[in-house]
């Protein structure tokens, strides 16, 4: 039954020959079994098959739980990868969730396609339970699925197991002789998750015996619904302007589907979520604020900005500039991104404006700082090169200068002085600012 129900998710998922699949093997039944499974799947499928486990110091057996899985590999001649990661006790997200982080982190990085894990029925009916009691959204109450294509360069991730009952796992391991560990930890009842397993849905099964495959299909309803609202966003998306959003357009939308489009946009950026409570209070700025006004709202790891009738999502990162001499590199590192030096013709800095010159420093803006943009046309300020390029001012501080002795021969975001500008025919250097903080004038 569990090669069948394993080999059916594998299929769904479209692995076949050539791909790379890593069981995360912690040593508990759960993740046992599954390799046992994988193993006799991978010759009929034809994956390559290795496995990695996590030591995590916390337990005082973590070391012979990381030898027993590496000798289960080794009879079973699979590569095996063991990892050793620190975890703080004073974590603010809890010893749980930090362990869960650290985990995460170490087995991203392997060289793989897919990574395979040995989640089950039970743990998606604890999974939902766990994050309603949280108050979570329609995506969280979504809880896990199948599969998970790769993204951003991490292995994608597999469920084979999802639709199988942990007793069946168990008496799976038990009737092919199997040996596993076993996690004191999952006993304490201080953890919310054991608390769950161990106290709360045994009382639920005693009224409603289907109780934990019902809550799995409840989570399947709710992944449906969560992709139905990821589609309606990408829709809204495209209809309020695409990558800087018009404001007009967006504050049309009741605030239920604005609220959606930005949740959507946080995740997209790979961050998490805004709360409700702050995109509660940035919709009310929003709509309350003339619309003329600059306004930078804060939702907590992004900050959502509206400018000139635009609207965009960024980092809230406070960023440390320090100035950077040009020794003739292609990259300087400036705040949480970078400034590449291209080499051109007829574009950018003058070459023999810098070459030669020193110093040549990468800054931010100074004081007195005037700059003409092009020949003919008047030297402006700072402040009115940043309203003309339409760069609010809370950018302003953090936009790089490329300074050629006292004098600003570029400001990212805003153009090449015309004194330093390289002639038609003639070798440039292209400064291209990219900061970490995504879109944004």
């Amino acid at each position: 039954m569990l090669l069948e129900a394993a080999s059916r998710s594998l299929k769904a998922a479209g692995v076949g020959p050539g791909a790379r699949l890593c069981c995360a093997l912690s040593g508990g039944v759960d993740s046992v079994v599954l390799l046992h499974v994988l193993h006799g799947l991978a010759p009929r499928l034809g994956f390559s098959l290795q496995a990695a486990h996590v030591h995590h110091g916390l337990s005082p057996n973590a070391d012979a739980w990381a030898e027993a899985c590496g000798q289960r590999c080794a009879e079973l001649q699979i590569p095996f990868s063991l990892f050793r990661v620190t975890v703080r006790h004073d974590d603010a997200a809890g010893l749980e969730a930090a362990a869960r982080r650290e985990r995460h982190a170490a087995l991203d990085g392997l060289d793989c396609d897919w990574l395979v894990l040995g989640h089950h029925l039970d743990d998606q009916a604890e999974t939902l339970l766990f994050r309603l009691l949280r108050g979570s959204g329609v995506r969280g109450a979504a809880a896990m699925v199948a599969f998970e294509p790769p993204q951003a360069g991490r292995p994608g991730r597999l469920r084979p197991l999802l639709d199988c009952r942990r007793a069946g796992i168990e008496a799976w391991a038990r009737s092919h002789g199997l040996s596993w560990v076993e996690d004191e930890s999952n006993a304490v009842l201080d953890y919310s998750r054991n608390h769950l397993r161990h106290r709360v849905l045994p009382v639920i099964g005693e009224r409603f015996p289907a109780a934990v495959a019902t809550l799995a299909r409840a989570a399947g309803h709710f992944r449906e619904a969560s992709d139905l609202l990821d589609q309606l966003a990408e829709l809204d998306h495209a209809a309020c302007g695409g990558q800087v959003l018009r404001c007009e357009r967006l504050l049309a939308l009741p605030d239920s589907r604005i609220a959606n489009l930005l949740r959507w946009l946080a995740r997209r950026q790979g961050f998490r979520a805004p709360s409700r409570a702050r995109l509660g209070e940035a919709l009310r700025q929003m709509r309350a604020v003339p619309a003329a006004r600059p306004l930078r709202l804060d939702l907590g790891e992004l900050a959502c900005c509206v400018y000139r009738g635009e609207l965009w999502l960024e980092e809230n990162l406070a960023e440390r500039l320090q100035p950077q001499s040009w020794q003739g590199g292609g990259q300087l590192p400036w705040g949480a991104g970078s400034v590449d030096f291209r080499s051109a013709v007829g574009e950018g800095v003058a070459r023999a404006a810098v070459d030669g010159c020193s110093p040549v420093v990468l800054d931010v803006c100074r004081p007195g700082l005037h700059m003409r943009l092009g020949a003919g046309r008047p030297r402006r300020s700072f402040r009115k090169l940043c309203q003309e390029a339409g760069i609010p001012a809370w950018m302003r501080g953090r936009l790089p200068v490329l300074w050629i002795g006292d004098e600003a021969a570029w400001i990212g975001g805003i153009g090449v002085a015309a004194d330093f500008a390289c002639k038609a025919g003639e070798a440039g250097l292209v400064p291209e600012w990219s900061p970490r903080s995504g879109a944004g004038p």
